[in-house]
């Protein structure tokens, strides 16, 4: 497990799938899942509420994801729990609606998993034009 802590840079080499991030209490694992990934996307614009994510999800995917009712939330209970979203419904909203929005840190973690895409889509980029020369 490559493994960085917030008091140490110390690493191991020994599995690059995973790298936990300490910041207070919250651990990140990085490859994030495809649908923690549209999920975070959806939210990454602002505040919206459960059926919407789902929408934006399955349109984000070009309809490849379309997450069920149960899936979602327990993706979005489990984004709660890392502190990756919040719950800001307004007092007034409808019965049984929920409103999610991205944290500082759910936004970070969604950029950091962007970062680590786009470099690994550049070496394969990189890989693909020395072999076609």
């Amino acid at each position: 497990m490559l493994t960085r802590t917030a008091k140490s840079n110390n690493m191991s080499m020994d599995d690059r799938s995973t790298i936990d991030i300490l910041a207070g209490e919250i651990m990140t694992q990085f490859p994030l899942n495809e649908p923690t990934l549209f999920i975070l996307s959806a939210l990454a614009p602002g505040p919206t509420h459960g059926y919407a994510i789902m929408q934006e999800v399955e349109q984000l995917s070009d309809g490849r994801l379309k997450l069920s009712t149960g899936t979602l939330y327990t993706a979005l209970k489990r984004l709660l729990e890392a502190e990756w979203i919040e719950d800001v419904t307004p007092a007034d909203a409808p019965r049984g609606r929920r409103d999610y929005r991205l944290t500082p840190t759910g936004r970070t973690v969604l950029e950091s998993e962007m970062r680590r895409l786009v470099a690994l889509a550049a070496i394969a980029h990189r890989q693909l034009k020395a072999g076609s020369l």
